[in-house]
């Protein structure tokens, strides 16, 4: 007997019919269509070296989520979502691919980038002398020295964080609303710490120093603030200067949600505030309201492992539109910068790099100074928001696990790693975590590298290699530096030294990692065994006079007293901190008693980190780099100024340190020469180069801007 006949004996005519309406349905969902809008020549046409030119599509996909499988039922309130007629769970979300215009010119590999705050930031960390603002950069105009076309690279940009709002190219995701099986709307507290770069009477509900216009605001549930709830619950408004001051409230009475005019009318609307008295720059106000209609941010995870499924295994999508990018065999990186790189650290800490087929989704990852975790699974979530010292300090960013390798934390009582999941799963891409100093001075980073009470280094997992970029700040400060005071919010002029270049060495050892099992460069980190990674007491950081450039006279009241502690917060019952998941109930959040311990980087007799990854520009310095400054008067004074860290130039000859009391060698006295200074650079690019921490084409780049630019900071 055939199989349709013995089916039909065992059935019979109406259980066939079920069945072959199971046997329809898709195994998965993940994407079920792919649109594609815009189809066009990238860069003008140009071509890149043998992989030619690049064609550029811009489009959406259109996805489902299965909420009835155990990997989409940590996804917070997926059984509150609506759902289609067949149960599933639907997003839309942007997409915007380059890739090279003859596929098979490729190098086989999607680098997914998870943008930041819908900004695409790939191009500008990689592409030397890409220009533009953010605008043009999302645009996708420039393609600078073109070092990922030349290489061969497929780059893919998506919408994932579902509260970024449309605009200037931003990437953005659409996702539904959790509602209450009765059909009423779902309500919770929200906190909102606003600040303002300008003083206004009017700012969003969004309006955080990372958030501003760029982030939708969730509505609040009254717009009347002078009205209790039943539950005698009545939104409330601070203001205080630094983080560490106590709250001053501001009564009700003197604001309102909604817009001022110039004439002080307000009009009343959910997702404003108004203070006719104004808000003002350099202060941190804090707004605890009743939100309502909570987005599903966490299927984030889910769009970002179901497009990476979609591109490397599925030809065409449901209705037969093909896949512009399919290629058997292809591997995919995931690179996320600062919050994107704490989101892709979530991405795998929740399980999410095993599809829905139970494949794995990523074998590569590069998260980017992105230490901690992100608070994108949860109820009325603000992924767009930080960790720092002043802003945005006590939103969820730093919960336990802190390390790829499972540890025991004594604070919490659990055992965890970042990789718990993805090992169960045999699902773990090989990790390339790449850090600045900023990240350890501000961002807690040593977590990452010690056990909780910072008694002990703790290694890396075979598949794990991490980079501590000695001496250098979030981001780096463009060029050319301010040459006088005042250097905006903060006391020194910033820190240019750059990322670019050891980015794209460390994306080749992590490719080459991936692609051809090639072993990866050796991990470069400072470490306590060694003394280079100490408490912050510890730091022999040296007294360096001002000079017309900045100066830092008193470390010892200032810089050593500044740190970023981290301390158990409690967020209320039903918020999951071993998962950075679930809802919080209390605002702001109980603080422990307990710290955990964060050391900091040990520094020369210049002032530079000694340990970690010296980049050329530290190996043959100019002036002091570090990973942390302080803000100026009225912006947060003495605190870490946000992201920023700090340089400040040697003395240009000996008679000029002497007389200003620096302890610094002067440039003449390191480089008495031009030759003397092109000697040391090219000296020290071939160490870089041995230790495959510089690309040998980038080597001799920066020799010959040395040979005719001469003595500089930065390239």
């Amino acid at each position: 007997m055939r199989w349709g006949e013995r089916v039909r004996a065992l059935v019979g005519t109406a259980g066939l019919a079920l069945l072959a309406t199971l046997v329809a349905q898709p195994a998965t969902a993940g994407i079920v269509r792919l649109e594609i809008v815009r189809q066009e020549p990238a860069f003008g046409g140009r071509s890149f070296g043998a992989v030619g030119p690049y064609v550029r599509l811009v489009g959406r996909v259109h996805g489902e989520v299965d909420p009835r499988l155990p990997q989409n039922a940590i996804i917070q309130d997926i059984r509150l979502a609506p759902r289609n007629a067949r149960g599933m769970v639907e997003y839309v979300a942007d997409i915007d691919i380059l890739r090279p215009a003859t596929l098979e010119r490729g190098n086989k590999v999607l680098l997914f980038e998870v943008h930041n705050r819908g900004r695409k930031l790939l191009l500008r960390n990689l592409n030397n002398d890409v220009a533009g603002n953010q605008a043009a950069l999302n645009d996708l105009t420039d393609a600078g020295d073109g070092f990922l076309m030349d290489q061969g690279y497929t780059l893919v940009w998506f919408g994932w964080q579902a509260d970024v709002a449309a605009g200037e190219g931003r990437l953005t995701l659409s996702v539904p609303v959790a509602v209450n099986p009765d059909g009423s709307p779902v309500t919770g507290l929200v906190r909102a710490e606003l600040t303002t770069p300008a003083r206004a009477t009017t700012l969003n509900l969004s309006s955080g120093w990372f958030t501003g216009l760029t982030h939708t605001s969730y509505p609040t549930a009254s717009t009347d603030n002078r009205t209790a709830f039943p539950d005698g619950f009545l939104p409330r408004l601070t203001v205080r200067a630094r983080e560490q001051d106590p709250r001053i409230a501001i009564a009700n009475e003197a604001w309102r949600f909604g817009a001022c005019d110039a004439a002080g009318t307000v009009t009343a609307g959910d997702r404003q505030i108004c203070l006719p008295a104004g808000f003002e720059p350099g202060r941190l106000y804090e707004l605890v309201y009743r939100a309502r209609d909570p987005l599903l941010t966490g299927l984030g995870f889910a769009v970002t492992r179901d497009l990476a499924a979609f591109l490397k295994h599925r030809d065409k999508d449901a209705a037969g539109t093909p896949n512009p990018v399919f290629r058997r065999g292809q591997k995919a990186i995931v690179m996320g910068t600062s919050q994107s790189g704490r989101m892709i650290r979530s991405f795998l800490h929740l399980g999410f790099n095993r599809d829905e087929g139970g494949r794995i989704a990523f074998e590569g990852a590069l998260p980017h100074i992105g230490g901690g975790l992100l608070p994108l699974n949860l109820r009325f979530a603000q992924p767009g928001r930080a960790w720092g010292e002043q802003i945005d300090h006590l939103y969820p960013a730093y919960d336990f696990p802190f390390a790829y390798r499972r540890q025991h934390d004594p604070i919490t009582g659990r055992s965890q790693g970042i990789l718990d999941r993805c090992r169960r799963d045999h699902t773990c891409p090989r990790i390339f975590h790449v850090a600045t100093a900023l990240e350890v001075w501000e961002g807690r980073q040593s977590l990452g590298l010690t056990d909780p009470m910072g008694l002990r280094d703790v290694a890396d997992p075979a598949d794990v290699r991490s980079y501590i970029m000695a001496s250098t700040q979030h981001s780096p400060a463009p060029l050319p530096l301010p040459t006088v005071q005042p250097f905006g919010v903060c006391q020194q002029q910033q820190n240019p030294n750059p990322h670019i270049w050891t980015l794209r060495a460390l994306l080749t050892g992590l490719t080459d990692w991936v692609v051809l099992n090639r072993p990866p460069p050796a991990s470069a980190v400072p470490r306590i065994a060694d003394g280079t990674l100490v408490a912050p007491n510890q730091v022999t950081f040296p007294t360096i006079p001002a000079n017309g450039y900045g100066g830092v006279q008193r470390p010892a009241a200032r810089l050593l007293r500044v740190t970023n502690p981290l301390f158990r917060l409690d967020y209320g019952p039903h918020y999951n901190a071993a998962d950075t998941s679930g809802v919080i109930t209390r605002e702001p959040p109980g603080q422990g008693t307990a710290d955990y311990a964060i050391l900091v980087p040990q520094v020369d007799r210049d002032g530079n980190d000694i340990g970690g990854l010296r980049s050329l520009f530290l190996e043959v310095p100019i002036g002091t780099y570090t990973g942390w400054n302080l803000g100026r008067k009225d912006r947060f004074e003495d605190g870490f100024c946000s992201l920023a860290g700090s340089f400040v130039p040697f003395a240009r000859s000996r008679s000029e340190r002497e007389a200003t009391g620096d302890t610094r060698l002067s440039i003449e006295e390191r480089y008495p020469s031009r030759d003397a200074y092109v000697a040391a650079i090219k000296a020290a690019a071939e160490r870089l180069v041995a230790q495959r921490y510089l690309l040998p084409a980038d080597a001799a780049l920066l020799v010959r801007n040395a040979e005719t630019g001469g003595i500089r900071a930065a390239p």
